[in-house]
């Protein structure tokens, strides 16, 4: 059995008019690509959807260039603005 690899946790962020499917999309497209989600954490306000995701890329299948691609995809197609960082850039860049 191989070892497991240290994880690699990223922060998945996305925003924009709530419709029915977001998150069941974005599931699925981490599970193909073999990456563990850790946390979720999601909000609609006035017909407004806000999500931040913690997800784990060390098992992945994809490189990072990849799952942005992905991800970009999937915001197009649902008219979302997605992002993902590596959790010490996103911790560094939201530091009060």
């Amino acid at each position: 059995m191989a070892a497991k690899k240290e994880p690699q946790v990223c922060i998945v962020t996305v925003t924009g008019k709530d419709r029915v499917g977001i998150i069941a999309k974005l599931a699925v497209t981490m599970a193909k690509a073999n990456i563990n989600i850790l946390d979720l954490n999601q909000k609609v306000m006035e017909n407004y959807f806000v999500m931040t995701m913690a997800v784990d890329i060390a098992e992945a299948t994809v490189d990072m260039a990849q799952i942005k691609k992905q991800l970009d995809k999937i915001g197009s197609q649902m008219k979302l603005l997605i992002t993902i960082q590596d959790q010490n850039i996103f911790k560094a860049m939201h530091r009060v």
